[in-house]
């Protein structure tokens, strides 16, 4: 086993190694979610946290790690002997995005349980992270019905396996700790709100720290048992601190006025739920007893809150995550009274993480704000800079509002999600087929009809079928998956009047909320002038979206054909890193073609190459003003998808297009 690098050797990252550590001293905190860009020693933190956790008494011999002191009656290797324990390091185990349900919650004997009614039960991911650290590394991948999952393990303390009316059910409770990039793509709600803590972490700009950070990476790497000896005191500091702040917890006093203290920041705020008060109260009274104090001060509320709070916050979802300081400052101070006499003590600065700062705020000075890196046209003082003749400033998109599915006709195999029909492991049984490799969704009716014509030859007696490996049958199933939404937008001078402009960016914010919802990946080919680029290459980041469409200028002229033919160079590599994925393009245009020679056939040949190969396809039609000229839909016409109206595209005025999409699509197939 590969000596990890030490906690206490990490440099800076202070918000990130107290959130760690007060989930250390009360698990009840409930968690950590450590959102930054990569290369920040977020995996490297957490890893190394789990050699500093006290050592756990466990039942010998159970496999779901009992306590002894109080054995779960329910547990799947008991009833438990009294007496008989030892003691082991906290585990960390490390779930896989790509982990299967069966990996994640154990798997169950289909076929021993039918034929012999015995529940063999081989224990999971869930189980192995019973009273530790499960520990989930680009958690904002995990595919969604893993996440339902652990949503429900997380709010029941245990994890349930079911089968065709065969159960086993096992304690799991553990400490969750997430790591994400956000440009990657956010998490969903439900999620979001099971972690306890959330720290924001990015590089530092200062010289020094970045030498430093360098310096220990290489003297690790050179010898990493070495490395970890020269900081063994300091480790073992840490973990007696750990030890002396839990024999305190119990004793630490939550007073009246911390308690409104609390009550009032996350009413201010609007915090959903009461989820964010509870954890809030936890993590103020493990700060106190880390500081080994009794009493919560007001300190501890307000960095309890800048903690609890930032991902809670009522936010849409391309808003950037933070708390407004200020706000808080005034909460605080306007309901102090009783909090501010409940303890005299001074908070201890020292130690790791010992100062709480404060988590990194989007405010765009850094890699978190996203201005610099997110608008590639943007120059100092933050203005559009001119690439074009006629090019104007970008305009703020108009308020988004709720748009109906568009879904890619037929059924397909990609990636679980929301918005097109696919055949997944989960949703509504359609058939059965005959396994292939384990058995994971039993078809009970089609099992029992193969076996039944064998059961006399099989000489069966009494009441229960033999059943053999070859009649088992694998259910069929179903459900919903992810497209990758690819938006083509016209940013030339026929669509650059503001109030024009303004609603077609509201219409494709309102397209790519509804990405957001369905688990899309989204990408972005804008077009103007004499080229089109890609402003966005395909991503599961729906806000990267967001911000390169908010800060798109127009002007020039309208080359459609080049924005065509890159929309279809950007689906031809997607195919090949994502073949299951299948696509939708959603073209936002007026239908006007004037860049380049011969453009409106030139135009034309370039949409028929999506007819030709089926890609789903709808047209925006951003054409205004009483007389029209109906080029979008003639557009519409050659790429074999349908064309919608700004006004169309708003809610239940849209409800015709799926059948529209289906319709035009499956013509064009045919004509194919």
């Amino acid at each position: 086993m590969s000596t990890p690098f030490p906690f206490t050797a990490v440099v800076g990252q202070d918000d990130l190694r107290l959130a760690l550590l007060l989930n250390a001293v009360s698990p009840a905190v409930g968690g950590v979610l450590v959102r930054g860009e990569k290369g920040t020693a977020k995996s490297t933190a957490v890893r190394a946290l789990s050699a500093l956790m006290p050592t756990l008494d466990v039942v010998t011999g159970c496999r779901f790690s009992c306590d002894p002191g109080s054995p779960d009656p329910a547990c799947p290797d008991g009833p438990h002997e009294p007496g008989a324990f030892e003691s082991r390091p906290a585990r960390m185990v490390e779930l896989p995005v790509g982990a299967s349900e069966d990996r994640l919650v154990g798997a169950l004997d289909i076929e021993r349980a039918l034929a012999e009614g015995v529940k063999a039960f081989e224990p999971g991911l869930l189980a192995d992270a019973h009273r530790g650290i499960l520990y989930v590394d680009e958690v904002n991948l995990l595919h969604d019905h893993l996440v339902d999952l652990l949503l429900d393990a997380a709010a029941m303390g245990a994890s349930y396996v079911e089968r065709e009316g065969v159960s086993v059910r096992h304690a799991a409770r553990f400490l969750l700790v997430g790591t994400m990039n956000p440009e990657e793509g956010e998490l969903r709600p439900q999620l979001l709100d099971r972690f306890g803590l959330t720290v924001e972490v990015a590089a530092s700009r200062e010289p020094d720290q970045r030498v430093e950070v360098v310096r220990r990476r290489l003297a690790y790497d050179d010898d990493p048992e070495g490395f970890a000896e020269r900081w063994a005191d300091e480790e073992s500091a840490v973990r007696a601190r750990i030890v002396a702040a839990r024999e305190l917890l119990p004793s630490v006093r939550l007073g009246d006025g911390a308690l409104r203290q609390i009550a009032a920041t996350c009413a201010a705020f609007e915090v959903d739920g009461m989820r964010a008060d509870i954890v809030m109260a936890r993590t103020a009274v493990a700060l106190a007893a880390w500081a080994g104090r009794t009493d919560v001060l007001a300190e501890d509320v307000r960095q309890a809150a800048l903690l609890a709070l930032p991902h809670r916050r009522r936010r849409n979802p391309f808003d950037a995550p933070g708390l407004d300081e200020d706000k808080l400052d005034e909460t605080l101070e306007e309901f102090s009274g009783e909090s501010e006499s409940d303890g005299d003590e001074d908070p201890d600065p020292d130690g790791p993480g010992g100062g709480g700062g404060q988590p990194p705020q989007s405010d765009g000075d850094g890699p978190e704000g996203g201005d610099t890196a997110a608008r590639p046209e943007a120059g100092e003082g933050g203005e559009p800079q001119p690439s074009g003749a006629g090019e104007q400033s970008a305009v703020r998109a108009a308020e988004p509002f709720r748009t109906k599915v568009l879904s890619v006709p037929g059924i397909g195999e990609g990636a679980a999600g929301r918005r097109s029909r696919a055949r997944t492991e989960h949703g509504r049984t359609t058939g059965s087929r005959r396994p292939q490799g384990a058995l994971t969704k039993l078809h009970l009716a089609a099992t029992v009809l193969a076996a039944a014509p064998h059961q006399r030859a099989r000489g069966r007696s009494g009441r229960g079928l033999v059943i053999r490996r070859d009649d088992l049958r694998q259910a069929t199933r179903e459900g919903r998956e992810g497209n990758l939404v690819l938006f083509v937008v016209d940013a030339s001078g026929s669509m650059a009047a503001r109030q024009r402009m303004s609603a077609v960016k509201g219409a494709v914010l309102s397209l790519l909320l509804d990405a957001y919802q369905r688990r899309d990946k989204v990408g972005l080919v804008t077009f103007r002038g004499a080229a089109a680029e890609v402003a966005l290459p395909p991503t599961s980041s729906v806000d990267a979206a967001a911000v390169r469409l908010e800060s798109l200028p127009t002007g020039g002229r309208t080359p459609l054909a080049a924005g065509l033919l890159k929309a279809h160079d950007v689906l031809r590599v997607e195919r090949l890193r994502d073949p299951a994925r299948r696509a939708l393009v959603v073209l936002v245009t007026d239908g006007r073609a004037t860049g380049g020679p011969e453009p409106v056939a030139l135009a034309g040949r370039a949409a028929r190459l999506f007819a030709a190969e089926g890609v789903a396809s709808v047209v925006v039609d951003c054409e205004s003003g009483p007389v029209r000229l109906g080029l979008a839909g003639q557009v519409a016409g050659e790429l074999g998808g349908a064309a919608v109206t700004l006004d169309e595209l708003r809610a239940d005025s849209i409800a015709g297009l799926v059948r529209d999409v289906q319709r035009t699509s499956g013509t064009s197939r045919r004509a194919a």
